[in-house]
C-alpha cells in the first residue's frame, strides 16, 4: 500500500503540498472515504443484486464495511499520529460516531431514495437507489470528519503537520 500512497503523493498539485495543515488531512480523509465509498457501493450492490438482501438492510451492511476499511486508513494515513495512542479506544470513539453517521446515511439514503429519485426514475431501482447512496455518503462526509476529528484525533494538533520520522517510512505524507 505503501506505494499506493506514494503515487496519491506525487499527484497532488504543489498547492495542495503547501496547503494548511487541516485542509491536507480533510484532503486525506476525503480520499480515504472515497476508497470506502467504492467498498460502501460495491457491498451494496453485490447484496441487492446477486444475494437479494432489501437495500435498507444492505445499506448498513455495506456501510459498517467501509467504517471498517475508513478506519484503517485513517489511522494510517491521515491521522498517523494516532498510532501512538491504543487501537481500542480510538476505535471505540470512531465506532460511536460512525454508527450516528450510519443513522444520518440510512435517513439520507431512504429519504432520497424514495423522495427523489424512485419518483424520477420509476424504471430505472438500481440506479435511483445508487444515486441516493451518493448522497447519503456525500451528506456523511462532513460529520465523520467534523467529529472524527475533534473527538476521536483530538490529541493530533490542530494545523500541525506531522513530524515525519519512523512513521514517514511506512505511509508518505500529502
Amino acid at each position: 500500500m505503501t506505494a499506493f500512497f506514494e503515487r496519491v503523493n506525487s499527484l497532488a498539485p504543489q498547492r495542495v503540498r503547501k496547503a494548511h495543515p487541516e485542509l491536507k488531512r480533510f484532503i486525506k480523509f476525503a480520499i480515504v472515504g472515497g476508497i470506502g465509498a467504492v467498498l460502501d457501493v460495491t457491498v451494496l450492490n453485490v447484496l441487492v443484486l446477486v444475494f437479494g438482501v432489501p437495500k435498507e438492510i444492505a445499506n448498513i451492511i455495506s456501510v459498517c464495511c467501509a467504517i471498517v476499511s475508513n478506519f484503517t486508513w485513517n489511522r494510517l494515513w491521515t491521522f498517523p499520529e494516532s498510532r501512538e495512542h491504543a487501537v481500542h479506544s480510538q476505535l471505540g470513539k470512531f465506532a460511536l460516531v460512525n454508527l450516528v453517521g450510519l443513522a444520518i446515511n440510512q435517513i439520507v439514503f431512504i429519504a432520497t431514495d424514495n423522495l427523489i429519485f424512485l419518483p424520477l426514475m420509476p424504471n430505472h431501482f438500481t440506479l435511483a437507489y445508487n444515486f441516493a447512496k451518493l448522497c447519503a455518503i456525500g451528506v456523511v462526509l462532513f460529520w465523520n470528519f467534523g467529529i472524527n476529528r475533534v473527538w476521536t484525533y483530538r490529541h493530533v494538533k490542530f494545523g500541525e503537520e506531522h513530524k515525519h520520522g519512523v512513521l514517514e517510512d511506512e505511509i508518505p505524507p500529502l
